[in-house]
């Protein structure tokens, strides 16, 4: 006999460990979608929604909790990754850089 494997489409989010329950709620209220919390994230049944409909309603609910400034979803194959923007450090400009005495007092 032949086993049928069941497919699995996985959620990882690392930084994001306290917004797990949300999103499993928000995935439930949203879609009518069961999902199991793991260590790593959140697990669906396949049959239920694509992949990348899934990676729609996640990237929804970031804009929902005003996340999706600091996170982006990334897409590859049976697993949406939410992960963090590296920004790079600006250089605070002075706004009000001082002059040379010389300047100031002319001659």
């Amino acid at each position: 006999m032949l086993f049928k494997r069941k497919s699995v489409v996985k959620v990882r989010m690392r930084e994001l460990d306290s917004e797990k329950e949300n999103l499993a709620k928000f995935l439930l209220s949203q879609s009518k979608l069961n999902s199991t919390i793991t260590s790593e994230g959140l697990e669906l049944n396949m049959e239920e929604v694509p992949t990348y409909s899934l990676a729609r309603m996640v990237t929804k609910f970031l804009h929902n909790k005003n996340l999706n400034n600091t996170y982006f979803v990334d897409v590859d194959n049976n697993v949406v990754r939410i992960n963090r923007f590296k920004h790079e450090s600006k250089v605070k400009k002075n706004k009000h850089p001082t002059t040379a005495s010389i300047m100031k007092h002319g001659f």
